[in-house]
C-alpha cells in the first residue's frame, strides 16, 4: 500500500509564495510598472498558453527546448506554455497592434514556466516584467531601454547596479568580413564563449589576432571602446562598432554614475539578438537581474544580421527576473496592522485605512482585544478611540 503524497510537496523548481513575500513581490512589480508607464510604455497582457506554432516561430525557436507542450482538447492542436514573455509581446505588436504608430512602447508583467532551471536560477516558474520598444533602429532606442532598466531598478530599491553591454553579432560580422568558413566560425564562437584564448589562437587563422584583441577589450566601457577603436575591423563589423560607441556615449551622458562594462565577444543567452544587448547585475547578488537587447519582432534575422535586414520589425527591450530582483531589494519592514474589536465604528476603520493603516476586524467579542491582536500578529489595537501598541 503506497503512502499518500505529501500535499505540500511540489515539483522541482516550483514553490509557493507565502503572504509576506507575495505582498513584497506585488509592491516591487507595482514600482517597476509605474516607472515603465511614466516613460510612455503601455501595458499588455498576453495569455499564459498559445499555439505552439505561433509561440515558437521565428526568434521563439531559441526557447523550444525550454517549453512545456500539451494538446488542446478543443482545437486538437499543440499548445505551448510561455517560457518567456518577450516573444508574446512581439507577436501582439506585429499583429494586433500592427497599425499603431511607431515606435511602439509596450510593457508587461507575468509568470513564465520553463522545462528546467539553471545553476544560477534553479526556479522553473518565476515572474518577469519588462518593456519592448518596437519599430525603430535608432541607437537612441538602445540607450533608452538600458537607461529605463537602470532607473526602474533604482526605483524598486536596487543598489550597486551594473550593466554589461554586448554585441552578439560582432564576431559573426568579423568572420564574415574575413571570409572564414562556417565550421571555423562555429569553432571560434564556442572558444570565445569559453573565453579560451589558446583555442582561439589555434583555430582562428587570419582572424586569431583580431578576435584575441576583441577578447582583451572586455572590461570598463571607456577602456573597451578605446581598445576596440585601435583594432582594424573589417568593414562588415564597422556598423556594430559605431553603434556600440554611440550607445555608450548616450548612456554615459545620461547616467555617468552607472557602472558600465563591455564584452564585445559574449554570445551565450543572446542567440536571437541582432545587435546591442545587455545584462543587468547588482554587486553581491547571485544571478542576473535581467537581460535585454535588439532583435527582430515577427521574423527571424539571418546569422550576422546587424539590425538592417528586412526580416521582421526592428525592436529592442529588456526582461527583469523578479526572483533575482527581490534578492537585490532590502527586506520590507513589517506592515503596521491595527486590530479592530467588535463594535468599532465602521467609519473609524475607513479613516484608518485612508491614513495608510492595515486593519484586521474582530469576528467575536473578546475580553482581551490586545492579546488577540498579538495572536494575529497585529502591531496595534484600536481602543477608546485611540491606536494603542499591542506589544
Amino acid at each position: 500500500m503506497t503512502e499518500p503524497m505529501n500535499r505540500a510537496l511540489l515539483p522541482a523548481g516550483l514553490h509557493d509564495v507565502l503572504p509576506r513575500e507575495a505582498a513584497f513581490e506585488a509592491t516591487i512589480v507595482e514600482r517597476l510598472m509605474a516607472e515603465f508607464a511614466s516613460n510612455g510604455f503601455e501595458r499588455v497582457k498576453p495569455p499564459l498558453i498559445e499555439f505552439e506554432a505561433s509561440l515558437l516561430s521565428g526568434p521563439g525557436a531559441a526557447m523550444a527546448t525550454q517549453t512545456f507542450r500539451l494538446m488542446d482538447p478543443v482545437s486538437q492542436r499543440m499548445l505551448a506554455i510561455r517560457p518567456d514573455m518577450t516573444l508574446q509581446v512581439a507577436r501582439i505588436a506585429t499583429t494586433r497592434l500592427a497599425n499603431e504608430p511607431r515606435p511602439l512602447r509596450l510593457s508587461y508583467g507575468g509568470q513564465v514556466l520553463r522545462v528546467k532551471g539553471s545553476q544560477l536560477r534553479p526556479e522553473r516558474q518565476f515572474g518577469q516584467v519588462g518593456v519592448e520598444l518596437i519599430g525603430t533602429l535608432q541607437p537612441t532606442a538602445d540607450a533608452e531601454v538600458v537607461l529605463l532598466a537602470y532607473r526602474a531598478l533604482k526605483a524598486a530599491g536596487v543598489t550597486n547596479i551594473s550593466v554589461d553591454l554586448n554585441v552578439p553579432t560582432l564576431v559573426s560580422s568579423v568572420c564574415r568580413g574575413l571570409d572564414l568558413p562556417e565550421d571555423e566560425t562555429f569553432r571560434l564562437r564556442q572558444a570565445l564563449d569559453r573565453k579560451d584564448a589558446a583555442e582561439v589562437a589555434a583555430v582562428g587563422g587570419k582572424a586569431a589576432d583580431l578576435l584575441t584583441g576583441m577578447m582583451g577589450a572586455s572590461g570598463p566601457a571607456d577602456r573597451a571602446i578605446e581598445l576596440l577603436a585601435a583594432l582594424d575591423l573589417p568593414e562588415t563589423a564597422e556598423a556594430d562598432r559605431r553603434r556600440l560607441n554611440e550607445v555608450v556615449r548616450l548612456i554615459r551622458t545620461a547616467a555617468p554614475e552607472l557602472m558600465l562594462t563591455v564584452d564585445p565577444v559574449e554570445h551565450r543567452g543572446f542567440e536571437y539578438q541582432t545587435g546591442i544587448s545587455f545584462t543587468l547585475f547588482s554587486r553581491g547578488v547571485r544571478g542576473e537581474l535581467g537581460r535585454g537587447g535588439r532583435y527582430r519582432a515577427g521574423g527571424k534575422a539571418p546569422a550576422g544580421d546587424n539590425g538592417s535586414s528586412l526580416s521582421g520589425e526592428p525592436a529592442t527591450g529588456f526582461t527583469l527576473y523578479l526572483d533575482t530582483v527581490l534578492r537585490a531589494v532590502p527586506d520590507p519592514a513589517p506592515i503596521p496592522k491595527v486590530f479592530l474589536p467588535i463594535g468599532t465604528d465602521p467609519t473609524e476603520g475607513e479613516r484608518l485605512r485612508a491614513e495608510g493603516w492595515v486593519t484586521v476586524r474582530a469576528l467575536d467579542a473578546l475580553d482581551d482585544p490586545a492579546a488577540e491582536a498579538r495572536r494575529l500578529r497585529c502591531t496595534h489595537v484600536f481602543a477608546g478611540g485611540q491606536i494603542l501598541s499591542a506589544v
